[in-house]
């Protein structure tokens, strides 16, 4: 039972995100050089909340519940800004790039922005799966059974789930803050940082209610989606 759930929650978690990319992606390796290049502005972006999330924990030293949820409240909304100031920095960066390639040969097909804010958000939202569903993944592979202590058996499929949703979540925000830029509505971009800091906060209550594992993995963990 452990591979099926294993095998079965990836494929929930990542399948429609892997269709995405073989049907719409593969076929064009400039579009998999800009999905790459969105999945490493993430990392780079956890990189350094980890780094800021690590100092922080140092700095208050305390196992106080009241400063503990601060410090938590503090991370999560670090994260999200952090990643939202990344997605912003690659706009601009694709911005440039176009721009150099339509000044050094005028006569080839530049991808369009909604194109490139489609590719960039799946890569986002690729990476910020795998990094926050990896260590739920690797526990769904024994040993042990979910739920034999009255916690929820859905446990895995829920998370699976979960991060399905954030991982389609991040290609509509890439899409809508790339519109947002583009056409400088900022109240857009802000509306992109709200709905995803809500979303964050709600995976990261939902963690922490159904499992005692901890909520930040890896330094930023399941709220960095």
């Amino acid at each position: 039972m452990t591979a099926a759930v294993f095998f079965g929650c990836t494929f929930i978690a990542f399948g429609p995100a892997l269709a995405l990319y073989i049907f719409t992606i593969a076929s064009d390796p400039l579009r998999v050089i800009f999905l790459i290049a969105g999945a490493f502005f993430w990392l780079v972006s956890l990189l350094l909340s980890s780094l800021i999330w690590v100092i922080a924990r140092l700095i208050t030293d305390s196992k106080e519940g009241p400063k503990q949820k601060y410090l938590l409240i503090f991370g999560v909304l670090l994260s999200v800004l952090i990643q939202e100031t990344f997605r912003f920095a690659y706009y601009r960066l694709i911005k440039k790039a176009s721009e150099g390639l339509k000044s050094i040969n005028p006569d080839d097909t530049v991808p369009s922005m909604r194109l490139l804010a489609y590719v960039s958000g799946l890569g986002f939202g690729i990476m910020s799966g795998v990094f926050s569903f990896v260590n739920t993944l690797s526990d769904s592979l024994g040993p042990g059974t979910v739920g034999i202590h009255g916690d929820s058996p859905q446990f895995f499929l829920n998370s699976a789930f979960m991060t399905l949703v954030v991982v389609l979540l991040h290609v509509f925000w890439g899409v809508v803050f790339f519109d947002g830029c583009e056409k400088k509505k900022w109240y857009i971009i802000l509306i992109v940082f709200l709905t995803h800091l809500l979303v964050s906060a709600q995976v990261g209550d939902a963690a922490a209610i159904q499992n005692s594992i901890p909520v930040f993995h890896l330094g930023c963990g399941n709220l960095t989606m």
